[in-house]
């Protein structure tokens, strides 16, 4: 199935951009699975380009399928075989009569295989004379990419022209993905999140009941183990942070809440969870107005819709669903939806005050107050913000 392509317009232009600077230009392109990385690369590169999909094979079957990518543009390029990726790259330069871009797609598959090539690109990039490559860099692995590209010590820090993370898309793109509007939109929204591909793989079954069942709870369905393999992506063990994730969903929030059920102390857990924040997947929420620095009061919550259903419906009930209960966990999902509904309807309606011109007014980010009340009993409101005219 061809993947829908939704919004994009200004990454697509920078990429473009980029790409037209001038001879031996890189661009970064990296964030989460199924959020149309490739889509846009294939929106962006043309056919005079060299687009190769990497994957884990030895390095030498690796330089020998981009070479056979190669021969699209330069015929016969394979034909001479290469022993390195320097030797391809140099003479892949001389042989072009034009520039083009070299784009790699799933970059941290050639770098785990072939540790010394962000350094050879680096000499490509650096070094003297003509260049008539461009490179477009893409990977799902964020903390590989980053550590490849973004860190002070690694070969091609600095070089990009262009650093794109691609990121789930905001809510409002979702009526164009499912043809969804008011609370129906915001049902699915809560459920698949921002992800395009999630609404691609959406979209055949009538209405977001089915689309559940048979993607979600179904032990064969395409998303039922996506959670895990989101953190495999980034993590070296996958172990810690699905038991952060599943405490988390199943509501402890506070640091000590979370130490308490996993039989951890709270220290231990600090860097697993700023791990989860950086990625995406988990954020703190402070009262309005104090000092996030200094604040004990920190709550930590799943940031991702489909990662916040998945931690409350399909996370407690695996074993039911491994034997094939799922007529009764849909019967449970259907249930209590509603209030999962309205957890999410909250982080929209804060997430739209500073676009909503409320009162005539430009309003900063918007955000929960808990605390004590007037009346010396617990207090809680839902969205509060700071005008920004003062």
């Amino acid at each position: 199935m061809t993947e829908r392509f939704f919004n994009r317009q200004d990454e697509q232009k920078r990429l473009r951009r980029a790409m037209n600077a001038r001879g031996g230009a890189l661009a970064v392109i990296y964030g989460r699975r199924r959020c149309g990385k490739s889509t846009l690369l294939q929106r962006v590169i043309s056919a005079q380009d060299v687009y190769y999909l990497a994957d884990q094979k030895e390095p030498s079957l690796q330089i020998r399928d981009l070479a056979a990518e190669a021969d699209r543009v330069v015929p016969h390029f394979s034909s001479a075989g290469y022993a390195t990726w320097d030797s391809l790259l140099l003479n892949l330069n001389t042989r072009l009569d034009r520039p083009i871009s070299l784009c790699i797609d799933e970059f941290p598959y050639l770098a785990q295989q072939s540790p010394a090539l962000p350094s050879i690109l680096q000499k490509y990039i650096d070094g003297p004379g003509a260049k008539n490559l461009n490179l477009i860099l893409c990977g799902s692995s964020q903390r590989m990419m980053h550590g490849l590209v973004l860190e002070r010590t690694a070969p091609l820090y600095g070089r990009a022209l262009e650093i794109l993370k691609i990121e789930p898309l905001k809510a409002g793109w979702i009526r164009d993905g499912l043809g969804l509007k008011g609370d129906k939109a915001v049902e699915a929204y809560s459920v698949w999140g921002g992800v395009p591909r999630y609404w691609e793989l959406a979209l055949p079954f009538d209405g977001l009941e089915e689309g559940i069942r048979e993607l979600v709870l179904d032990r064969n369905g395409v998303l039922h183990e996506e959670p895990m393999g989101l953190l495999l992506d980034d993590m070296r063990s996958a172990v810690q942070p699905y038991s952060l994730l599943s405490v988390i969903g199943q509501g402890c929030h506070r640091l000590s809440e979370i130490a308490a059920c996993l039989g951890k102390p709270a220290t231990s857990l600090l860097r697993p969870l700023v791990q989860l924040v950086d990625l995406g997947y988990v954020r703190r929420e402070t009262p309005f107005g104090e000092n996030t620095k200094s604040t004990r009061r920190t709550l930590y919550k799943i940031a991702d819709p489909f990662l916040l259903f998945h931690f409350r419906f399909i996370q407690p009930n695996k074993s039911q669903l491994e034997v094939g209960s799922v007529p009764a966990v849909a019967k449970a999902v259907r249930k209590q939806l509603p209030l999962h509904v309205s957890a999410v309807w909250e982080e929209l309606a804060r997430a739209s005050v500073p676009f909503s011109g409320i009162g005539g007014y430009e309003w900063g980010p918007a955000s929960r107050w808990w605390g004590t009340g007037t009346d010396g009993g617990p207090m809680e409101v839902d969205v509060v913000a700071e005008s920004l005219d003062g």
